[in-house]
């Protein structure tokens, strides 16, 4: 099984409010990147909250997802991480595809490019490239989730990451939404006022 994974737990500092109830298409960010996963046919989907977690709770509908709350989201990114990865480190659960609330734009399309390509190269890390450029959401195997959970919460992730770039599937997809990361109030204009991403800076 490929499970997906979505990470939502920040504090949004830049942005000035939570990033997973931001709107977009008539839902929230959060909500959105779930009904992709679900279109792309991933069956498990585990959500990982921490700030404001009972506040997001509430507003969005969670109905056959997974929610868990990182206590220690204060510590960063990979707290988070590792949190959803306790969760989904089953022995059913053939690799992760590790989502970020703020890269709402990916498509169905690229996600099932990713599992197909994770399906035939057995590849330990699946990364999309949009002309070269590396975006989101990253497909992560089995076999990196013991070197994950060991990691000091304050480090990167791409520390374990780059380890297997050697073995990296760097699947080329011709969709700039992988590229797209709504960080600040100047970025979610632009992107709410309906502007092609393609012409996105």
């Amino acid at each position: 099984m490929i499970a997906a994974l979505i990470l939502a737990a920040g504090e949004s500092s830049r942005m000035g409010s939570d990033k997973a109830l931001l709107a977009y298409r008539g839902s929230t960010f959060l909500e959105h990147i779930v009904g992709t996963l679900r279109n792309a046919g991933l069956e498990r989907v585990t959500v990982v909250l921490g700030h404001h977690a009972d506040e997001i709770h509430r507003a969005v509908k969670f109905t056959g997802v997974e929610v868990v709350v990182n206590q220690e989201y204060a510590k960063g990114q990979t707290s988070s991480l590792q949190a959803g990865l306790r969760d989904l480190n089953q022995e059913d659960v053939q690799a992760v595809l590790l989502c970020l609330v703020d890269h709402p734009a990916i498509s169905a399309e690229v996600v099932k490019k990713l599992i197909r390509a994770f399906e035939k190269s057995r590849a330990p890390v699946v990364i999309p490239t949009y002309q070269g450029q590396r975006g989101h959401p990253v497909l992560i195997a089995r076999q990196l989730f013991g070197d994950l959970l060991a990691l000091d919460p304050q480090v990167g992730a791409n520390t374990v990451v780059r380890k297997f770039r050697e073995k990296t599937c760097f699947e080329e997809v011709n969709d700039k939404g992988i590229l797209v990361d709504i960080d600040d109030p100047k970025a979610y204009l632009e992107f709410e006022r309906g502007i092609p991403i393609n012409q996105i800076p």
